[in-house]
């Protein structure tokens, strides 16, 4: 790609190009097997992704929304039930909380971490208080210590959205081994995307690793016999075995973020943006900056041919989905980062003349 070229937010056509002489090849092992869904690439990616993750079970699933869902349902949560998660997030978070039949409540971020502020959790809590969802949002982790710990004391469940946020640790652990359950989501443009709809569930707890087998089968373990109601969330094998392909060089790619994001910083230091904090821990999913004049950079940026997005510009709790579930308290750096934050292009295969044409133009502003 020229320096004068379109730059994209992810590049998948480059992606492809480098991957292609392995994909097709297993695509098509694929179709002549005439084995499509829940066959052994799903149950070899389940083990990969299980083992690099350290945890018992991997659980694969149709997709990141159905992951959450699945996980929140074999924890037991259920009508009544309050889970606490932050506003400042994709829908999908809340959004498989209301259909588990439960209530989300909205907790302010960190201003710095974009995360869900563990000092506030605790006094969001009530009687009817199941779990604590914490979204690693952009790829960086939420204080995981903080939040085991109060749902240890107060024997609720830790429920992790790790859809930005695979390959991550948190002192040494991973994201998504701290609690109950982790959801992740292999959606295309994620650090390990498939090329369309995939999740995962990961878990410790070989009673959640059955149930979530069951409910993403039609509640079935055995065909035609079904225990429970469950639901059609089963991952096929043309993009398992896409996934597995694209798992070995997971932590390549993310070195190679963590290049990117580290060149963005030192081309855009002393400007008057605000850069993402890196406590070392990050995988970048976004490169994310605040500005009171985003909207002008982002007008700067597509004018030169240079994408841009804002994830995300209204906070859930300002959504109509969920305007029957207000806040109990002000979430004025949730609302604060929906009107400043603005992401970057960011993906492996960025090279240094692009990352430089992208923070000139930030800076002529």
């Amino acid at each position: 790609m020229s320096g004068s070229q379109a730059m994209q937010m992810v590049d998948l056509a480059a992606e492809y190009a480098a991957l292609k002489e392995e994909i097709e090849p297993a695509v098509l092992q694929v179709l002549r097997s005439g084995h499509f869904i829940l066959g052994p690439q799903c149950s070899a990616l389940e083990q990969e992704i299980a083992q690099y993750c350290g945890i018992k079970h991997a659980i694969a699933c149709a997709d990141g929304t159905d992951a959450l869902l699945l996980a929140l349902k074999a924890v037991g949560i259920g009508a009544g039930d309050e889970v606490i998660t932050p506003s400042f997030t994709f829908a999908a978070t809340a959004e498989a909380i209301v259909l588990a039949g439960a209530v989300p409540v909205f907790v302010d971020i960190e201003p710095d971490t974009y995360n869900i502020d563990a000092n506030l959790v605790e006094a969001a809590l009530t009687p009817r208080t199941r779990a604590i969802m914490p979204v690693h949002l952009y790829g960086r982790p939420a204080a995981l210590d903080k939040l085991a710990a109060m749902c240890a004391r107060h024997r609720l469940k830790l429920l992790e959205d790790c859809a930005q946020s695979l390959g991550v640790r948190y002192q040494g652990k991973a994201t998504g081994a701290w609690g109950e359950a982790g959801s992740v989501s292999f959606y295309p443009s994620k650090n390990l995307g498939a090329y369309g709809d995939a999740g995962m569930v990961l878990t410790n707890d070989d009673r959640i690793a059955q149930q979530v087998r069951l409910l993403r089968n039609h509640g079935s373990a055995k065909t035609y016999y079904h225990e429970t109601i469950g639901w059609n969330s089963r991952l096929d094998e043309i993009q398992a075995a896409i996934l597995r392909i694209k798992f070995k060089r997971l932590d390549q790619c993310n070195g190679r973020r963590r290049w990117a994001a580290a060149r963005y910083c030192e081309l855009l230091g002393g400007s008057n943006v605000v850069l993402p904090q890196d406590d070392g821990n990050c995988n970048y999913h976004q490169f994310t900056i605040r500005s009171p004049k985003r909207d002008a950079i982002m007008q700067t940026l597509k004018a030169q041919g240079i994408d841009s997005r804002i994830y995300y510009p209204i906070p859930l709790h300002q959504q109509q989905a969920f305007a029957q579930y207000a806040p109990r308290a002000p979430l004025p750096h949730s609302e604060r980062a929906a009107r400043e934050v603005m992401s970057l292009p960011m993906h492996p295969y960025l090279n240094d003349a692009q990352i430089e044409r992208i923070c000139a133009a930030v800076r002529a502003i």
